[in-house]
């Protein structure tokens, strides 16, 4: 009878071996015994400010659940070269996405320099992740365009910013939607995330899924049930909202009227309205989240919240807006839940843009390339404080912006600043504009960048500033990690 026995063993081992070597990864894990791969669900709005936090209960929630990024900052506070620098982990001197349009920016410039080919969605589903991307890719991408390599499932939008009439292109296939409530972008996004999350939980694969709204992006257009909210809201009054003295400031700046009565009651109507589209985008995140806990994965997934960018709307006299290097539009919110991440804690070390690709590679197991500029935030959401710190980030943005057809094109009211590169370090933040002007602010004791006092800097302290922006400025992958 041994020799039956054995066949039967070794038919048995054969069809066990032929049956790992057609798994799946994360099969192959649980038929190791492995721990399963998280899941990762990726938010990002579009303009949103931190001050828009406090209106989207669900965020606040986050915040209680997570981990909250004190000082994190953008490459640059424009739509395409920052979300260029999320999927790839670069800075935009090495993605060479600096605008939102050809020939230096945009979704053509993007493909072009053969970026869409090394983005955390590519390691992510070439490491057996099911993957998703839903909304806002990059600037000039159009709903007849392919889909690029790395994404299982495509729901993305294009034509400048609509809420409504808009076209999906849907895995391959335009879909136009329509003026009725229903077809209201970001509830439509919100249904097919819970949607796809329902099907990549009975897929048994981990999955990433990246939804990027419009919201609260102009023209601020609410969800119609949101509309009437928040009546007489206004804009933040912080110290530099209408600064009274701006005569420090760089040349493109310093001569800027004083905002008028009238454009003060626009920039409150703006701000209201962003109030007001942030409460779809909060809805969304409650409805993922639902979803999360009703199929079980919200044990094993890891949510994140961020934007693009900051956004100013008052402050040092300049209208709505970005692209400026101060905080308004390069500190934005970065908020994190999920397994191992301890409930109501803070980061108050440097982080950027440029570390969520590695994060979410790191996550997933793939590995991280070596010509990555940022740094993988992993240790921080384990609360490993002997991970190495940040001493500086690199803020580099190519301007003015005068292109017509570029939604983001601002006028001089809303500032419009030429090319620079700062640095922006745990309380200073040093700028260099294209023809020599610089700017200088200690955020220890003027958080509101009101004085510039880059003349009354020590010839060492100036000297040592402009040799870390050098380094940075020309950095790649590990040399960028200061």
């Amino acid at each position: 009878m041994r020799g039956p026995i054995r066949l039967a063993a070794s038919v048995a081992a054969v069809s066990l071996a032929l049956a790992s070597c057609g798994a799946t990864g994360s099969d192959a894990q649980r038929q190791a015994g492995a721990p399963e791969r998280p899941n990762i669900v990726f938010v990002l709005t579009d303009d949103l400010a931190s001050n828009l936090v406090e209106y989207m209960p669900h965020v606040k929630e986050m915040q209680r659940q997570g981990m909250t990024f004190n000082d994190y900052y953008v490459t640059d506070s424009l739509c395409c070269p920052s979300r260029s620098t999320i999927l790839t982990g670069k800075y935009p001197h090495n993605t060479g996405v600096f605008t939102n349009q050809v020939p230096d920016g945009g979704y053509r410039t993007f493909n072009a320099r053969g970026n869409q080919r090394a983005t955390f969605a590519t390691a992510l589903q070439k490491s057996g992740y099911r993957t998703a991307m839903m909304g806002k890719y990059l600037n000039g991408y159009q709903p007849t365009d392919p889909a690029p390599p790395g994404w299982d499932e495509w729901d993305v939008a294009g034509n400048g910013y609509p809420e409504f009439n808009y076209t999906l292109n849907e895995n391959g296939r335009p879909v136009r939607y329509g003026d009725q409530p229903k077809d209201y972008l970001t509830d439509v996004l919100a249904g097919k995330g819970a949607g796809f999350i329902d099907r990549a939980v009975q897929d048994r694969r981990p999955f990433m899924m990246e939804i990027a709204t419009f919201a609260p992006h102009g023209p601020y257009t609410p969800a119609p049930r949101d509309a009437g909210l928040f009546p007489g809201l206004k804009a933040p009054r912080g110290p530099a909202f209408n600064e009274a003295d701006i005569s420090d400031k760089p040349a493109w700046l310093k001569n800027h009227p004083s905002l008028k009565p009238g454009q003060i009651r626009k920039d409150d109507t703006v701000f209201r309205k962003r109030a007001q589209s942030v409460q779809a985008v909060d809805d969304m995140i409650g409805r993922l989240q639902a979803t999360l806990k009703a199929t079980g994965a919200d044990r094993n997934t890891y949510l994140v919240f961020s934007s693009d960018n900051g956004f100013h709307l008052g402050e040092h006299r300049l209208a709505q807006g970005k692209q400026t290097a101060f905080d308004t539009d390069i500190k934005v919110p970065l908020v994190v839940t999920g397994p191992g991440v301890r409930a109501g804690s803070t980061h108050s070390g440097l982080a950027q843009n440029t570390d969520l690709c590695p994060t979410f590679e790191e996550l997933g197991g793939a590995p991280v390339p070596a010509s990555v500029d940022g740094r993988s935030l992993v240790p921080a959401l384990k609360g490993d404080d002997t991970a190495p710190k940040r001493d500086a980030v690199l803020i580099e943005h190519h301007g003015p912006n005068n292109r017509p057809g570029d939604p983001d094109r601002q006028g001089r009211a809303s500032g419009n600043p030429p090319s620079y590169e700062a640095l922006r370090t745990s309380s200073e933040l040093y700028v260099e504009y294209a023809g020599g002007q610089r700017e200088y602010y200690d955020l220890s004791g003027d958080p509101g960048e009101l004085d510039n006092t880059v003349g009354r800097l020590s010839p060492q302290r100036l000297e040592q500033l402009r040799a870390a922006l050098r380094k940075l400025r020309n950095c790649r992958g590990g040399t960028c990690h200061t």
